[in-house]
């Protein structure tokens, strides 16, 4: 089946989702979510883009930008140089996309696909529709039951509007639209909105959750009980925690196993 044409939008400002493949996580730790927020710096200054909101989930992300919003950029001898327009919003994100699973691939010692086909996007034409896109994005975490509050969540992008040092969201444009103290108001409102999301049943385990499946699956009574089983065992329930929505890391630190032994086992 042919792929649906993307809508296009007439402002040049998307609200984009991507998400990794059968909800894999595409975040395991710190470190990789400061790579990929490191991509976007890089990128967004050598393909032009404005970057008004993000948020980093677990296993999916949350864009909202402009497209082509300044010329590319490129260093040349240690001076910025400019060339040409921006580049369209397929390029910049296959660019950030194949350099953040080349090194997503090489960490874990893994291969293939991590992200789930191409992105998702919507257009945003109008202030109003901006204002609840980035409140959605914002909210996301506190949707998840991560957190109660947005500025409770460090990787988006809503520290930056309330005044924080983050060089990469471009905050002018929403702050021209409606002031800091009015934004912060309408971000704590509680709402029915509804954008592209990802669509997973339930919620993130918490460990203690996933230590009880993990122990109710094996029939043991502790994590060094479980290492002792035959490791055809191991790696089975391996994956069953992880389609029942335990992610990777938490297997890793509930049965002591190297989250690098836990990735060759699911073979993801």
């Amino acid at each position: 089946m042919a792929r649906q044409a993307r809508s296009v939008s007439e402002s040049g400002v998307y609200h984009v989702m991507i998400r990794g493949i059968n909800y894999q996580r595409i975040f395991e730790d710190d470190e990789d979510q400061e790579k990929y927020l490191q991509l976007l710096q890089i990128y967004r200054k050598r393909c032009g883009f404005a970057l008004y909101g993000y948020c980093l989930m677990g296993n999916h992300v949350h864009l909202l930008i402009k497209e082509a919003a300044r010329p590319s950029v490129i260093t040349v001898q240690g001076e910025d140089v400019e060339a040409g327009p921006g580049e369209p919003l397929e390029i910049v994100l296959k660019r950030i996309g194949v350099a953040y699973v080349r090194y997503f691939n090489q960490k874990y010692k893994r291969v293939g696909h991590l992200y789930q086909d191409r992105f998702r996007s919507e257009p945003v034409e109008d202030d109003a529709y901006l204002l609840m896109a980035l409140r959605y994005i914002h909210r996301n975490p506190v949707k998840a039951r991560i957190c109660a509050k947005p500025e409770d969540y460090p990787d988006s992008s809503y520290r930056a509007y309330l005044g924080g040092n983050d060089a990469l969201t471009d905050t002018e444009f929403v702050l021209s639209i409606m002031p800091r103290d009015q934004l912060k108001a309408f971000t704590e409102q509680e709402n029915d909105d509804r954008f592209i999301d990802i669509e997973e049943p339930g919620y993130p385990k918490t460990d203690e959750e996933a230590k009880a499946a993990m122990l109710a699956l094996s029939g043991c009574a502790s994590a060094s009980e479980f290492q002792r089983l035959a490791k055809s065992e191991r790696e089975a329930i391996f994956r069953r925690l992880y389609q029942e929505g335990v992610n990777v890391a938490q297997i890793g630190r509930i049965t002591g196993y190297n989250r690098k032994v836990v990735y060759r086992a699911l073979g993801v």
